[in-house]
């Protein structure tokens, strides 16, 4: 029983050392293996050859639209809304009446002018007549000469009333034309913010409406000072005006915008007014282009992309768009030479 037991134990001894050296044997083999560094194929090299073309170069720039006219439509005098004579909305032409407010009283007005107007130009009337017989008889010596003078002074204050009459009536008429709120130019008229049935005009202006009109239509935009001397420069070079107050010159700068969900740049206006002076608190210059908008595609406040020309080169070499690299440095372009050496 001693025997077999004792045999086995000794069995495993034995059969542990040939596994154990064999561990021993894969460690070593791993550890002798070496990792040795294989070098990439080289990179394919593409070469383009550039153009030479007539360029004008272009700076882009940010901008918003704004109306070309806006005015609020106000009540100038005091009475009850009696009417909405427009749509909410609505394009107008000029001198169309969008409110009507009521006359009532402001036409009594006009009638008690025009009446206390006639009175006083009989009153003149007469007072002229006895200007020219007093004065008749002073040359007859039937009369003081004083009488025919104090006539004299009663024929222009009655002339003075008759003017104050006069204005006293133009000022009821003006008031009466108040009461007709009309268009001052063609637009498109926003919604009303007073109700018919409410009195206007108690305290002040009140204001009923807006107008704006956007054909044509406006693009503010600023230039940076070194954007603005590059301009300038470039255009001084062609033989072109510089001066910001040469309309003609302004006029003759082509200037292009896109919306945001439109591709490139559609628009085509003019620039209309650059600033005299630069503003030194943020170094920019305010600038404005015109645009036309028939179809009404620009309304005002949309943020738009604005391009425009800054100079023109006759001889410019034009590379692939991929062909130019980035650094902190700034962009670059790789060149190959006569001996297929890239710089």
């Amino acid at each position: 029983m001693t025997d077999v037991v004792g045999r086995p134990q000794r069995r495993s001894r034995t059969l542990a050392v040939p596994l154990a050296l064999f561990g021993i044997s894969v460690l070593v083999t791993g550890c002798g293996s070496r990792n040795t560094f294989v070098p990439p194929p080289p990179p394919k090299v593409v070469v383009a050859q550039p153009l030479q073309k007539s360029v004008t170069l272009f700076i882009d720039l940010t901008g918003n639209t704004a109306a070309y006219k806006t005015a609020n439509l106000v009540a100038r005098v005091q009475g009850y809304l009696v009417s909405i004579d427009y749509k909410d909305g609505a394009a107008v032409t000029r001198g169309t009446q969008l409110f009507g407010i009521e006359r009532d009283t402001y036409q009594a007005q006009v009638d008690q002018a025009t009446a206390q107007l006639a009175k006083d130009q009989s009153v003149l009337a007469q007072a002229q007549v006895n200007l020219t017989r007093y004065q008749t008889l002073e040359q007859q010596k039937s009369i003081a000469a004083q009488q025919a003078q104090d006539q004299g002074f009663v024929v222009q204050q009655d002339k003075a009333a008759v003017g104050i009459d006069q204005a006293n009536l133009q000022t009821a008429k003006i008031n009466l034309g108040y009461t007709r709120v009309t268009a001052p130019f063609d637009g498109i008229v926003t919604s009303h913010q007073i109700d018919i049935g409410n009195l206007v005009g108690a305290s002040g202006p009140t204001t009923l409406a807006t107008i704006v009109q956007t054909d044509p239509i406006y693009v503010n935009f600023t230039l940076s000072e070194p954007q603005f001397l590059a301009i300038r420069r470039s255009s001084a070079k062609a033989g072109r005006s510089v001066s910001t107050a040469d309309l003609t010159y302004l006029a003759s700068i082509p200037v292009e915008i896109g919306l945001q969900d439109e591709a490139g740049f559609p628009h085509k206006g003019h620039l209309d007014y650059v600033s005299p002076q630069v503003d030194p608190a943020s170094g920019t210059l305010a600038v404005r282009a015109i645009f036309e908008n028939k179809d009404n595609a620009l309304v005002p406040g949309l943020f738009v992309r604005v391009r425009g020309p800054i100079g023109h080169q006759d001889k410019a070499l034009l590379t692939r768009a991929d062909a130019i690299g980035t650094s902190q440095e700034g962009r670059y372009v790789l060149v190959v030479g006569a001996d297929n050496v890239v710089q």
